[in-house]
């Protein structure tokens, strides 16, 4: 029996995977709100943001995914403007530049709008996560493990198709990043004092890309360049280039406190 994609609420029809993706983004705006609100800033700012912030950032996912999927949107242009499919990376590109735009208007920090944003989009990945799941698009190679997940023939992937269960790469994804949103949540609470701004943003850059580069290795028929996963070309620079801003500028600071104790 084919796994349902969507539900009805009377005479209306929703999707799973849209139902999650819309469940993440209310997630983080909530959390986002309660942040703000604890770090002294002004709440309503998360609401206004959001109206600039959730398109770019669906915008910017959906053309990752176009990108990624050229060989087929290539013949067909049409289908680039409906239908699903998102990319996490277009997504946070697209999002980042939203809050650029929209503290660079109001004239806020853009470095501590981002900390206030990040934990909350880590949870809203870890919630979207499960639309794969109605999907079936986001699973690993065959494995006989109890937890294995199965796919029905339809959504296997060419040369699978004799094998049952897959690695849930969906739900090991939004494990993870369901830690890491414990795990920044902590640091932001505890040891905020200590951080500057855009700490806890490159924290969530670096704890992302190290989870994502695992599983990218597990993925069936992936896009590559010379030969290695694009997802891992790209989590490897971002990792090493938020370690280097975050040193850079603990330095930095380090060395002005040096010469102004007093500051």
């Amino acid at each position: 029996m084919l796994l349902s994609d969507s539900f009805n609420l009377g005479p209306l029809t929703f999707h799973w995977y849209g139902f999650f993706i819309s469940l993440g983004i209310v997630a983080a705006i909530i959390y986002a709100y309660f942040q703000a609100n604890r770090r002294g800033e002004k709440p309503e700012h998360v609401i206004n943001m959001a109206i600039i912030v959730v398109p770019m950032g669906i915008i910017g996912a959906r053309l990752y995914h176009v990108i990624d999927h050229w060989s087929y949107y290539s013949q067909n242009l049409p289908a680039m403007f409906g239908g699903q499919g998102l990319g996490i990376f277009g997504a946070v590109i697209g999002g980042a530049i939203g809050v650029l735009v929209y503290t660079y208007w109001k004239k806020l920090s853009p470095l501590r709008w981002m900390d206030i944003i990040a934990p909350g989009l880590i949870l809203a990945q870890a919630i979207g996560r499960w639309g794969n799941y109605f999907n079936q698009e986001l699973y690993g190679y065959p494995t006989d493990l109890p937890w294995g997940i199965f796919i029905d023939p339809v959504n296997r992937a060419a040369g699978y198709e004799a094998y049952t269960h897959f690695h849930p790469l969906f739900m090991y994804e939004s494990l993870w990043n369901l830690t890491g949103f414990g795990i920044l949540l902590y640091i932001s609470l505890k040891h905020g004092r200590k951080l500057l701004d855009g700490d806890i943003a490159m924290g969530y850059i670096m704890y992302y890309s190290v989870g994502r580069f695992i599983l990218e290795g597990m993925k069936i028929d992936v896009w590559t360049l010379a030969g290695i996963p694009t997802a891992r070309w790209i989590t490897g620079i971002a990792f090493l280039f938020a370690l280097g801003v975050i040193v850079y500028r603990h330095l930095k600071f380090k060395k002005e406190r040096e010469f102004n104790p007093d500051a």
